[in-house]
Order: C-alpha cells, then sequence, then structure tokens
C-alpha cells in the first residue's frame, strides 16, 4: 500500500541535524519541509536545503509547512520539553539520545506521550547498523551457543573544540561521555542481550577538568545472566570505538578494529570483523581453534534505514524498534553507571520489557 510522504521538521542544526536533514532528503518516503532553530546558522543551512526555516516550533506548527513529524536534534538537556511541545500539537517525534537527562523528566516524558496519539521513536539509530544487525542475526541464530560474557570498548580522543560554544554544554554534567556515548552502547548491548541490571564502575581520571565525566571501567550484569566488561574513554589515542571500526561516522577515519567480543559456549564473535572461532573438533584448550567470517553485511546508512522505519512506524505498518521505554531504560543505566561512579557501589537497576 502507497502513502504520502512524511513531512518531516528537522530541529536543531547543530552536529546531528544536519545529518538527519541529508536523510530525509534521500528517502523516499519522507520529506524534509523546515529546519527549526533559532541560531543564524540555521537560516543559511535551510536555504542550502532550499526548505522554510522557523525559529521556533510554534512558527512552524502555525505554517504551510506544518510537518506531520520532527526530529528532534537539540542539546540534551532539551529533549524532553521539546518532544513535550510537538507531541502536544499532534506532531510524531523521532527524539535523538538520549531520551532525557534524568529519570524524573524522562519518567515524565512517558506518561506525556501515552496521553497523546502520537509515534514516538527514540533515536538509537545504530540498531539500524547492519554490523550491529549482522551481530543480533549471529547471536539469535544460536551459533555462538549460550551467551556468557561481553567484552565491550569505547575509547577515543575528542578534540578540545568540541566542547567549545556552542555546544559548551558538553563541558557539564549532562555533557560527559556517558550520556552522549555510552548511552548508544547501552542501548545496543540491551538490543543483542536484554536488559541490563546492575553496574558497577570506576571513574578514568579526568585530563579536562571539566564538570563532564571522561570515563571509566564498567562491570556489567543482564537480566539473561550475562556478564559483561566495557573500557570506556573519550580522552585517549585509540582506534577501538564503534565509529572507529564501523566507518559510520564520515568524521571519523575507519579502522576497522573490533570493539566487541561476544563469548558463547560453542563459539566467540567479534564485531565488527565478524570472526567466529570456535575450536576443531573437541571442545577443549588443548585443541587448534578455526576462524570463520560472517560476510553477510549490507552496505546501508543507518540514518536512512531508521528513518525509513520511522515512516512505516507513523503509517501502522512497524513497531517501534526503540520505544520511549527503551530509550528510558538505556537511561537508567547510564544513570546507575554515574552513581556508582560517585559511590564506589555496584548499582541495580530496573528491568523493562523489551519487546
Amino acid at each position: 500500500m502507497s502513502h504520502p510522504k512524511v513531512r518531516i521538521a528537522v530541529i536543531g542544526v547543530g552536529l546531528i541535524g544536519p545529518r538527519h536533514a541529508k536523510a530525509v532528503i534521500n528517502t523516499r518516503t519522507a520529506e524534509l519541509v523546515a529546519i527549526v532553530d533559532p541560531a543564524p546558522r540555521a537560516a543559511e543551512i535551510a536555504r542550502e536545503l532550499g526548505v522554510p526555516h522557523y525559529t521556533s516550533i510554534a512558527e512552524a506548527a502555525d505554517s504551510s509547512a506544518k510537518p506531520d513529524a520532527a526530529i528532534i536534534c537539540t542539546p540534551n538537556h532539551s529533549h524532553v520539553p521539546v518532544a513535550k511541545e510537538l507531541s502536544s500539537l499532534g506532531i510524531h517525534v523521532l527524539i535523538e539520545k538520549p531520551f532525557s537527562t534524568d529519570v524524573p523528566s524522562g519518567e515524565m516524558l512517558l506518561t506525556h506521550l501515552k496521553t497523546t496519539s502520537v509515534h514516538a521513536l527514540v533515536g538509537h539509530h545504530r540498531r539500524f547498523n547492519p554490523y550491529m544487525v549482522a551481530a543480533k542475526r549471529i547471536v539469535s541464530s544460536g551459533r555462538l551457543g549460550r551467551i556468557i560474557a561481553i567484552n565491550g570498548l569505547w575509547t577515543l580522543h575528542k578534540p578540545l573544540d568540541y566542547f567549545d560554544a556552542p555546544t559548551e554544554w558538553r563541558r557539564d554534567k549532562t555533557g560527559g561521555v556517558v550520556l552522549i556515548n555510552m548511552i548508544h552502547e547501552v542501548d545496543l548491548l540491551h538490543y543483542l542481550f536484554g536488559p541490563i541490571v546492575k553496574v558497577y564502575a570506576e571513574r578514568v581520571v579526568s585530563q579536562r577538568g571539566f564538570e563532564a565525566e571522561e570515563g571509566g571501567a564498567i562491570i556489567l550484569k543482564f537480566k539473561s545472566g550475562v556478564v559483561g566488561t566495557f573500557t570506556l574513554s573519550d580522552n585517549v589515542a585509540s582506534p577501538y570505538n564503534f565509529e572507529s571500526g564501523t566507518g559510520e561516522n564520515p568524521l571519523i577515519p575507519k579502522s576497522g578494529q573490533d570493539f566487541y567480543r561476544i563469548f558463547g559456549t560453542d563459539a566467540t564473535l567479534s564485531v565488527p570483523d565478524m570472526s567466529i572461532w570456535s575450536y576443531q573438533g573437541t571442545k577443549s584448550w588443548h585443541s587448534n581453534m578455526k576462524r570463520d567470517s560472517d560476510t553477510k553485511v549490507e552496505s546501508k546508512i543507518p540514518f536512512e534505514l531508521q528513518l525509513e522505519h520511522f515512516c512505516k512506524v507513523i503509517h501502522g505498518e512497524e513497531e517501534a524498534s526503540c520505544t520511549a521505554e527503551e530509550g528510558l531504560g538505556a537511561l537508567k543505566v547510564c544513570e546507575a553507571i554515574k552513581s556508582a561512579f560517585e559511590t564506589d557501589k555496584a548499582v541495580e537497576v530496573d528491568a523493562f520489557e523489551m519487546r
């Protein structure tokens, strides 16, 4: 069944907004109808993209370009009020992560969304990354046996200008590496293994002196019984991270180095090289191991795949890949990590239901 194109506005055109806008332009099921951002630079971006520019959501909603849906790309702390304003106007929302910057405001937004008729999708676009789709397929196939443990890495160096105006908010507690980067990893781990129910973490030494944390060493326990370790830092020289490994972000050179190792009773998978290691013959440390490579990885752009999915959700053809509940679930784990940094204690996390 064919549907009219979904009319979409991009709210905020800082770092990630223009990428979303280009994804809308490149997607056959959507039409970019507005850029909404009070910054002077936004008017120039809108002109380049050939769409109207508005300085407020109210202005866009009252215009002939009123969107059916919007992609929220504003600073982290504004996600909740912006999502609430849009959804109150009957505009469907794709909310860039994090869903919110604290659990109470996230729970308030979740409650509010349930009172509206709009569809909400949380922008954990990496669920659509072909490497992660392949990893999910392999894990779910049983080829690795029972999953026992996961080792993850997100380690690289952010230059100081990353923290300069107009994104100086990245220096404060809402802009640290946990809410900006680790939240992606938490969502992917939920996607692969189900809810995380306990965390312990030790903070790395701060080198910049900002309020924002720079990372830590993290221990994870999943509801399923899987355990994991994760090393997180945005201030080290390293090729071991999602962006470098997959080449997804054009601003970060691709290294191809692995960032996940998934350990099963029958085999181990490394991502993104998709190497599967298993014993030849008898399962024993005395036996040689063989390496197989699962090469069934398609070359597609996750932002565009996510947007196509969002349009299908709006048309009632698919259920949201990452629901508001799941977005809030990832935030709860990140809050637990930050709490563990401060308290030097393991922190339990309320499990949520995943589809």
